[in-house]
């Protein structure tokens, strides 16, 4: 088979995949956008993207599928290039979520195109209104999510396929969408993302924490509200107080990936730190900023334990890492985890704005690790078992993929 992959961040979730299906024998081929210069596996070629802002006052709530559309239209004349080339994928398989893989039907409608899925916006019942410090809940909200998804919609009723990483995402999407999806989860290394019991962590300060130690991790790729880190932090003076011994360790960046920008130029980092920092001992809390993922695996294995929070929104990839690791994964009371923990079962789940709840809970957590020892083998278990990259989702994405083929 021909097999294209589109994504705009190539390799992003195709990673494990594309090499893969390569190792298969497959010739396959990467378009992306030309200031992606992350490493890849198989080859690859860009197309080069710029446009201008649309005007709000003209587009109103078209402005995200002005956006996205105006990017598809982009990788639609790159593919038109390729194609008077002479090249005809039998597959393409591309991320429905920057409209890149709007037109490609236009192009070669003999291919099957397969989506992924990732996330349907939607007014309520997920991310919009969740969380009214930040956003009052009203129907101009509504109404804006719901013209973001225009472009999601149109993706996945144009392609043959959808696929979504977990049941919650996939029921975010209508049910008219939801039947055209496959879920089938990225993948967990658990052979690197395994329990330790040498492993170390270098700090900033030169200190040095090792397995068995009291250490609380909490990662974001950037640190703001969809990730609960103002929630997180509003629990830590009470958790450092009750016990003096304990280490906390905080990764990711101070950009947005999710929801509004902190106001006025700051970030939100700063912000809660500064609402809590005259009650915490700060030689205690350790800021590592975005870490390579070596480092990422060595706080996973040191960790005693690892909070989660989020919004009804895209499960990270981090808390299934955490579990595979052996940690004691407590998380937010939200659809996204709850596909995942059962709590007392394989970890500890606590409502997403409790902070006393979660100081209470992380307190208990920290002072007698002991008595959570089965929930951490529980926890790798249900990876081991469903969410593995070698043994469960890589075949079966495989499989998935190489099912529309051409028929010999």
């Amino acid at each position: 088979m021909k097999i294209l992959f589109v994504h705009q961040n190539f390799p992003g979730q195709f990673l494990h995949l594309a090499p893969a299906l390569q190792a298969r024998g497959h010739e396959c081929l990467a378009l992306t956008d030309g200031a992606n210069n992350r490493p890849s596996a198989i080859p690859v070629v860009k197309y080069r993207h710029s446009s201008p802002a649309p005007e709000p006052q003209a587009c109103r709530l078209g402005r995200n599928f002005t956006q996205m559309s105006d990017r598809g239209v982009t990788v639609a004349r790159a593919c038109l290039q390729l194609r008077e080339k002479g090249y005809v994928p039998d597959v393409i398989f591309g991320h429905s979520g920057w409209g890149e893989t709007l037109f490609l039907k236009e192009v070669w409608p003999e291919a099957k195109l397969l989506v992924y899925s990732e996330f349907y916006y939607k007014g309520r019942g997920a991310d919009v209104g969740f969380d009214p410090e930040f956003e009052q809940p009203s129907f101009d909200q509504v109404m804006i999510a719901q013209g973001r998804a225009a472009h999601l919609g149109q993706a996945l009723l144009h392609a043959d396929a959808g696929l979504s990483p977990t049941h919650w995402q996939a029921s975010t999407h209508p049910p008219i969408l939801r039947e055209r999806i496959e879920v089938i989860f990225d993948g967990v290394d658990t052979e690197t993302m395994r329990p330790d019991p040498t492993a170390t962590l270098a700090l900033p300060n030169g200190r040095v924490l090792k397995a068995g130690d009291e250490v609380l991790t909490f990662v974001n790729r950037n640190l703001e509200p969809y990730r609960g880190y103002h929630t997180f932090m509003r629990a830590l003076p009470a958790i450092l107080a009750e016990r003096p011994e304990a280490q906390v360790v905080i990764v990711g960046g101070d950009d947005v990936s999710y929801g509004r920008p902190a106001p006025k130029g700051q970030k939100w980092r700063d912000i809660f730190l500064s609402e809590v920092q005259d009650r915490l001992d700060l030689s205690r809390v350790h800021f590592m900023g975005k870490v390579p993922y070596p480092t990422f695996v060595s706080m996973m294995q040191v960790s005693r334990v690892h909070a989660y929070l989020t919004y009804p929104f895209v499960l990270s990839w981090s808390m299934l890492e955490a579990m595979s690791a052996g940690c004691l994964v407590i998380g937010s009371r939200t659809a996204p985890v709850q596909e995942l923990i059962d709590d007392g079962a394989n970890g500890r789940l606590v409502d997403f704005f409790d902070a006393p709840g979660w100081a209470r809970m992380i307190t208990k957590a920290l002072a007698r690790p002991e008595r959570f020892d089965d929930m951490r083998r529980k926890a790798r278990e249900t990876i081991l078992r469903g969410y593995d990259l070698k043994t469960v989702c890589l075949p079966r994405m495989i499989d998935w993929v190489e099912s529309f083929g051409p028929r010999p």
